[in-house]
């Protein structure tokens, strides 16, 4: 990690408290994951919609 630049204004003496700020790191997962979780989303949400249709079918009986 780096740290950004850091700016000191009007530092005294007294000052002893020095907080270095760091950027984050961009979030980042393998192709494997991403399509994965597409799939599995896909997957859930078949899973509702013949989920609702059986419980449609069932209440109109």
């Amino acid at each position: 990690m780096q740290a950004e630049d850091t700016l000191y204004e009007d530092q005294t003496d007294d000052e002893a408290d020095i907080v270095e700020w760091y950027k984050a790191r961009p979030l980042t997962v393998s192709t494997a994951v991403a399509s994965g979780s597409i799939v599995a989303a896909f997957m859930l949400g078949v899973l509702t919609a013949v989920g609702a249709l059986a419980l449609l079918g069932y209440m109109d009986d």
